[in-house]
C-alpha cells in the first residue's frame, strides 16, 4: 500500500504553493531477509515552501528517518528526494555535502555550538568555513528576530540553554537556506525556554519567509506548526492543518499499537 499526502494547492490565478522538498516512493530499509526492517514504506510527501511542518509519530515510526532522508543526512533504499528541483538521491558525496552546506540549515537537540567561539562566531561559522561573507543586513535581522543582540560576544558557557539554542537557530537562519530541519530542537530545554525557541521559529516563518521541518514528540511544540504529519510503521497515516496542542494530543491518542488511526 502506498500512502500519498500532498499539500493543498493555493494561490491566485491558478497558482500553486511552491514545494521546498519532496519525497516520492521513498523506501528506507535496514538489513535483509528475515532481519530486514522497513523504516520508511513508499512515502510520498511534499513540504510547502514558507511553511512550518511538524513530523510526529510513535517511537520507531520513522519520523526521524524521514527527516534525515529529506535533509540528505541519510540515504534511501529506493525512491527520490528533491530539494526544490534538485534530486539529491544519487548525488555524489561532494555534491551532497555542498548542497547541505549551501541550501539546508540544521537545528539539533544538542545545540552543537563550539565552546571556544562566541555567539556571533558560532552563528557565522558555516559561512566562514565555506568562505562566504554574511549578508550583514540579513544577519542583523536574524539576530534581532531571535533576540540575541545583547549576547553576541558571550561564549556558550555564558549563555542559558535557551539562549544557546537561539544561537543554533540563528546559525541555521543566517546563511539563508532554502529549508531548515530541526530534530527535537527543544528536547533539552525547559518549557519556558522551549516556548521561546518555538516562538522564534514561528517568527522566522512568518517574518523571514523561512521553511521549517521539525521532528517532535511534543503536542505543544507541534502546535506552532502550520501542518502536522503523522507517521506510523514507516508511512504517513494522517495530517492536520492549523493544529492546536489539544487537537494534536487527541489525535495521538487515536493511534493504536500499530500506529493506525482508529
Amino acid at each position: 500500500m502506498t500512502t500519498a499526502v500532498s499539500i493543498p494547492r493555493t494561490g491566485g490565478s491558478g497558482g500553486h504553493t511552491a514545494v521546498a522538498a519532496s519525497a516520492r516512493q521513498v523506501v528506507k530499509a535496514y538489513g535483509s531477509g528475515e532481519t530486514r526492517v522497513v523504516a520508511l514504506d513508499h512515502v510520498d510527501v511534499d513540504i510547502a515552501r514558507g511553511q512550518f511542518t511538524a513530523i510526529m509519530g510513535p517511537s520507531g515510526s520513522g519520523k526521524s528517518t524521514l527527516m534525515h532522508c529529506l535533509a540528505g543526512l541519510d540515504t534511501v533504499t529506493s525512491g527520490q528526494i528533491h530539494i526544490d528541483d534538485t534530486e539529491i538521491t544519487g548525488l555524489k558525496d561532494k555534491k551532497l555535502t555542498q548542497l547541505r552546506r549551501d541550501r539546508i540549515g540544521f537545528i539539533f537537540q544538542a545545540f552543537n555550538l563550539l565552546p571556544t567561539l562566541n555567539a556571533l562566531e558560532n552563528i557565522t561559522l558555516p559561512m566562514d568555513i565555506a568562505g562566504r561573507k554574511p549578508d550583514r543586513v540579513w544577519l542583523d535581522r536574524v539576530v534581532e528576530t531571535v533576540g540575541l543582540a545583547g549576547r553576541l560576544k558571550h561564549r556558550p558557557n555564558q549563555l542559558s540553554g535557551g539562549q544557546q539554542q537561539r544561537v543554533a537557530v540563528a546559525r541555521a537562519l543566517a546563511a539563508r537556506p532554502e529549508i531548515i530541519f530541526g530534530d527535537e530542537p527543544t528536547g533539552n530545554l525547559d518549557s519556558r525556554a522551549g516556548a521561546e525557541v518555538l516562538g522564534f521559529l514561528r517568527r522566522s516563518v512568518d517574518e523571514l519567509g523561512q521553511t521549517i521541518v521539525m521532528v517532535t514528540h511534543d503536542p505543544v511544540a507541534a502546535s506552532y506548526a502550520d501542518r502536522v504529519l503523522y507517521l506510523a510503521d514507516g508511512r504517513i497515516v494522517d495530517e492536520m492543518y492549523s493544529p492546536t496542542a489539544d487537537a494534536v494530543l487527541e489525535r495521538m491518542k487515536h493511534f493504536d499499537a500499530r500506529g493506525r488511526v482508529s
